[in-house]
């Protein structure tokens, strides 16, 4: 619906199905923003908070990317 268009994060990883997936201490900062040239990803699917692009996933997580668990905050 656009409400988040334009807010900051501060992202984290914090768990996912492959065991060291998550990056330890290794935080971001990401934009929400309608649509972007950099993401790869269909949109979301059920239960999905944010759909990261691919180098926002690999900041934080190691492996290729999929689901994983996060805590963000604004």
């Amino acid at each position: 619906n656009g409400a988040s268009c334009g807010r900051q994060y501060v992202v984290r990883c914090i768990s996912a199905v492959a065991p060291r997936t998550c990056i330890p201490g290794q935080t971001i900062r990401v934009r929400v923003v309608d649509r972007a040239l950099s993401s790869v990803t269909r949109p979301s699917r059920g239960g999905t908070t944010l759909v990261l692009s691919t180098s926002a996933f690999a900041a934080i997580a190691n492996g290729s990317p999929g689901a994983i668990n996060i805590e963000y905050q604004q």
